[in-house]
Formats: structure tokens, sequence, C-alpha cells
């Protein structure tokens, strides 16, 4: 089935830097993975600057917006470093995600509902320097109305529940990504997707009309290994364009 809009691809970088960190030195460089999503069909670069520096570092980001003419996305926590350093850079776009700092990888989406007075003047402040908000949340109405009421343009559910889930409970998810993406898009925003996204369950997820960005990260580092990162940039893209 083929959808009029076009479902951009953002592709997360953070591994190819957790790679170099393991060594200390400077390769593989994140830059050049930047280079390669490019060339290969990518339509956005995401990176997660993290509180304890685990694999992007405060100086790749300038390098990382400077290297393509890509739009940068930074995932960051809501904390006052993390506001301060994307209001220096002003990416295209900063998503707040939970951190925790014992966490390996972001677990579970972000309590907008219950977190808004802390979310509201961080989200206030990048609107104003004119970095397009987003939220990682759980695809739930509750935090789409929070969302609504931060004023936040666009949401990022979480993928993990949908990606780890077997037999009927695959149906169960999807249809709840694919309901809140319809009830996001009514309310004005803007809804993508991601976590936990390979190969075998994109399909399901990029067909749903109304989203319009999947971000997807670890899975395309990892099959990087195996075919390299241009090989598997344009596979996933193919596969959602298939669909869409």
């Amino acid at each position: 089935m083929q959808h009029s809009s076009p479902l951009r691809l953002g592709v997360n970088i953070d591994h190819v830097a957790t790679i170099r960190n393991a060594r200390g030195g400077d390769h593989p460089d994140p830059v050049r993975a930047a280079e390669v999503v490019a060339r290969a069909g990518g339509d956005g670069i995401t990176v997660h600057l993290r509180e304890d520096r685990r694999h992007i570092r405060d100086e790749d980001l300038a390098r990382v917006q400077a290297a393509t003419g890509l739009p940068l996305n930074l995932e960051m926590a809501a904390t006052d470093e993390m506001l301060e350093i994307a209001l220096r850079h002003r990416p295209h776009a900063a998503c707040i995600v939970p951190e925790r700092r014992e966490e390996r990888t972001t677990e579970g989406g972000l309590d907008a509902a219950g977190q808004h007075n802390r979310l509201a003047p961080i989200v206030s402040r990048l609107r104003e320097a004119g970095v397009r908000v987003s939220l990682f949340i759980a695809p739930e109405p509750r935090q789409i109305e929070a969302a609504i009421a931060l004023g936040a343009p666009v949401v990022e559910f979480h993928t993990g529940e949908y990606a780890h889930a077997s037999g009927s409970a695959v149906a169960v998810e999807l249809k709840r990504i694919a309901d809140m993406a319809a009830l996001a898009t009514k309310n004005g925003i803007e809804p993508h997707a991601g976590h936990g996204l390979t190969y075998e369950n994109v399909q399901p997820i990029a067909a749903i009309p109304q989203l319009a960005e999947l971000n997807i990260g670890h899975y395309l580092i990892g099959e990087a290994i195996f075919c390299g990162l241009e090989e598997s940039v344009r596979k996933m893209r193919d596969l959602m364009d298939a669909v869409r």
C-alpha cells in the first residue's frame, strides 16, 4: 500500500562513538558516519549527548553539524546543563528523553505528564531559540495530552514494547502506536517513532500513515559491521519506502 507522505529516516550515530571511546582515540569518527548516512539516503542525524558522555562528546556536536547538510536531532535529558548546550549549538531539533545513569539504553518513554513543571521552561526556551522540540514518550493518551499542554510540536513514540512483543501482543502494540499517531496528528503534533526497530519489524510501523519520521541507530550500526554502514542504511531506507 502506497501512502503519499514520505517517511523520513533519522540515523542515530551514537554507537560509532561508543566504539571510538572503547579505545579513547579518534577512530571510528562519528563525523564520517554522518557523511555516509547523508550519502546513503538518510534524512537526518540523531545523537544523544549523555550526562556521562559515554558515546557522543561535546566537541562532536559542532563537527557533526558542519559535516553534512542534514538536520541534527539532539537527544537530551531535561537538565540545565543539556539545555545550555542545546541553546549554544541550536540543532534543528531537540528530543527530550528520560535518562538514568545506570541504564544501557533509554528505557521507556519520558513521563511528560508527571514532569510538566520541570519540562515547561525547557520546552519554551528551546522553542524561543528556534529549536524544534520533540518529547520521547510512550504511546499513551495522557502523554500526548501533556505534549499538547507543553506546546511540543513533535512527539517520538517509544517502540520498545512493540519491538519486544511476541504472538498476539505484536498486533496490540502496533494498534496502540497507530491510534496514538492518529491522535497526535489530530491535535497538530507531528508523530515520530523509534527504539528497537530492525529490518524484520520496521515495515508495520513504517506503514502507519501519520508517522513522519523513524529514528534508528543501534541496529543499523550493528548491521554495518557485517555489510557496511552505507548498505545498512540503504536497506532500511528501501524497506521503509516499500510500504509508503
